[in-house]
């Protein structure tokens, strides 16, 4: 488990040892925190869902990729109503959807977490209101801020056709009230499957507060969560863990 967190960290710091070797600590500082904001879409509220999915009663589930898992993940783990936030790996086959392999870029699938919510509590609709909004840039295409790759698309995966037709709605409704300065690459992916990630990849960000990559990318979407969702943000995350007894 230590020789892969290992590689992660070295993966998502790739940048590290230039910066280290000729601007030091605050070179690298620098670099990272103008890798996650050069040509992206700042976070911003944008409207809700004209059209949603009905409630039929028990728990619906959701699939989003937009970025490296443990922000997004970490993300819908402070939104009330979601039930569990999971990592994993969408868009590929069973056989490439384990971390190594789908860092190639070559397997199809896209770091995602799939959300199982409470739709009396938080309908899909809003939950793409806060994808859109706070978790991720939809304009950037096969990366998100620092990272890069097919790996780190945004897509949205719906369970079925109902949230398919809504997701593609939305997006053209966005497109249509120019909400963004740049085109939604944002892709639609119907009938691919969701696998959960490895264990140590779960609850990562809840885990790891304090490490620089969290700080720097990803707990900035979490303080806009609560800042523009005051209403749907939740102190307390509901973690993996939580829900393994």
């Amino acid at each position: 488990m230590q020789t892969t967190i290992y590689s992660k960290f070295i993966t998502r710091f790739g940048i590290l040892r230039p910066f280290l070797m000729t601007g030091g600590l605050l070179g690298f500082l620098g670099a990272a925190l103008l890798g996650n904001l050069s040509a992206a879409e700042e976070p911003r509220l944008v409207p809700p869902a004209m059209h949603d999915v009905a409630d039929t009663g028990g728990p619906q589930t959701a699939v989003f990729a937009g970025g490296c898992f443990w922000g997004m993940q970490g993300v819908f783990q402070h939104v009330a109503g979601v039930v569990s936030a999971t990592s994993g790996y969408a868009g590929g086959s069973a056989e490439t959807a384990n971390y190594e392999l789908t860092e190639s870029g070559t397997t199809g699938h896209a770091e995602a977490v799939e959300i199982v919510f409470d739709p009396k509590k938080i309908s899909y609709g809003k939950l793409l209101q806060i994808y859109f909004s706070v978790a991720h840039d939809p304009t950037q295409v096969d990366r998100q801020g620092p990272d890069s790759g097919t790996q780190y698309r945004s897509a949205i995966f719906p369970v079925d056709a109902e949230q398919g037709k809504v997701a593609s709605d939305y997006i053209v409704q966005l497109e249509a009230a120019h909400i963004f300065t740049a085109k939604i690459a944002t892709a639609i992916e119907p009938g691919k499957p969701f696998y959960k990630a490895e264990a140590y990849h779960q609850d990562y960000m809840a885990n790891n507060p304090s490490q620089l990559y969290i700080v720097i990318n990803e707990q900035p979407k979490v303080d806009k969560l609560k800042n523009l969702f005051p209403q749907f943000y939740r102190e307390k995350p509901v973690l993996v863990s939580d829900n393994q007894g």
